[in-house]
């Protein structure tokens, strides 16, 4: 079951013209929300938000703006189905929305940490890094990547060999009472779930600094974790390395860092 083009179509496939650029070029841009309470309304949900980012993009792309209202009666029809929503548009302004579920092991993820793999090869390196668009190569070969080696995560890095952001979401580290995430100067993504974390960092009066995580500071972080909307946060025990390197982060060190934020909004749903 999915949306399209103003249609609920109960079917696993979905007819393109041959010459759609969205097929031909990846020309699409997407946001994923993960839905809370199956409510579009609800404050988590960060509705608005996703829309935003949606029209930016358009706009910077000089596309089509899609029928908003055509659009949020396909994501209403589908949060009924689905906890998880991905909003694609089409330069022509046609709405794409696809649902799923949480993945079946997030609370074993939020709870025991994932490994991530750094990806130093060029091959990893995001084009229009900025914006979720549906060329999304670069990240997919980096994850399929990082599986080869059992980890859940790959760490994108710069031409100066800077890490970025992960293939799913955005980093997070710990130290000494402060948090430290990559600034979006760095060419990162600027995530719902990173914005919505320095907000409620800000307001509580939590040291947050946004920097760029050489390989030198990166050695000095106490804990790690990466965000979107759809995990919210995970830590992350341990990364590989391409030079056979491996480093471990302390459990200890990284559950005292969710300590700070264990009553921080996006972590008050009741779902799985």
């Amino acid at each position: 079951m999915f949306w399209y083009n103003g249609k609920l179509i109960d079917s696993q496939q979905l007819q393109l013209d041959l010459s759609e650029p969205g097929l031909c070029y990846g020309a699409t841009t997407f946001t994923t929300m993960r839905v809370y309470n199956q409510s579009l309304n609800h404050p988590l949900t960060s509705w608005q938000a996703h829309c935003d980012r949606l029209s930016q993009s358009i706009r910077v792309f000089r596309w089509q703006q899609p029928n908003w209202q055509q659009l949020r009666q396909g994501a209403d029809l589908l949060s009924l189905h689905f906890s998880v929503l991905r909003i694609a548009v089409f330069p022509d302004g046609r709405e794409w929305i696809t649902g799923r579920d949480l993945p079946s092991d997030l609370k074993h993820r939020q709870t025991q940490g994932i490994t991530a793999w750094v990806a130093a090869d060029s091959l990893y390196r995001r084009e229009l890094a900025e914006y979720k668009t549906g060329n999304y190569l670069s990240a997919y070969l980096a994850r399929n990547r990082a599986r080869e080696f059992n980890a859940s995560e790959a760490i994108l890095v710069d031409y100066q060999g800077n890490w970025l952001e992960t293939s799913t979401g955005n980093l997070w580290g710990w130290r000494d009472g402060c948090w430290y995430t990559p600034s979006l100067d760095s060419g990162i993504l600027p995530g719902i779930a990173r914005s919505r974390l320095l907000n409620s960092f800000r307001d509580r009066e939590i040291k947050v600094i946004e920097n760029i995580w050489t390989s030198e500071f990166v050695k000095t972080l106490s804990a790690l974790y990466y965000s979107n909307c759809v995990v919210e946060i995970i830590p992350i025990k341990t990364v590989l390395h391409s030079t056979n390197h491996c480093f471990k982060y302390s459990m200890a060190n990284w559950q005292t860092g969710m300590n700070q934020i264990e009553k921080q909004t996006v972590r008050t749903s009741n779902e799985p």
